[in-house]
């Protein structure tokens, strides 16, 4: 399993309805709406990277108002009960 961060730029007045049209894609598990230099974060999880291209290359570039994205792929991940059991005594 292939897990990345999409952070999107969207065109404002759109970011409800491109967050719910994302959430609808079968490879993204959740949608989050955020502070800072991005409006939209998606976290896609996939099995291949073939999987993760054709879904940025052909789905998003046909959603309108989505003006930039930027994809990093996770390498691994840490839970807080990951962690709590790393200190545990």
């Amino acid at each position: 399993m292939i897990t990345s961060i999409i952070l999107l730029n969207v065109v404002r007045t759109r970011i409800n309805e491109i967050a719910e049209e994302l959430a609808e894609m079968q490879e993204v598990s959740e949608v989050y709406s955020v502070t800072g230099n991005y409006d939209l974060v998606a976290i896609v999880r996939v099995a291949q990277n073939d999987d993760l291209a054709r879904l940025v290359t052909e789905q998003l570039v046909k959603i309108d108002g989505i003006e930039k994205t930027d994809t990093m792929l996770a390498f691994k991940a840490y839970s807080r009960h990951d962690l709590e059991a790393m200190f545990a005594i």
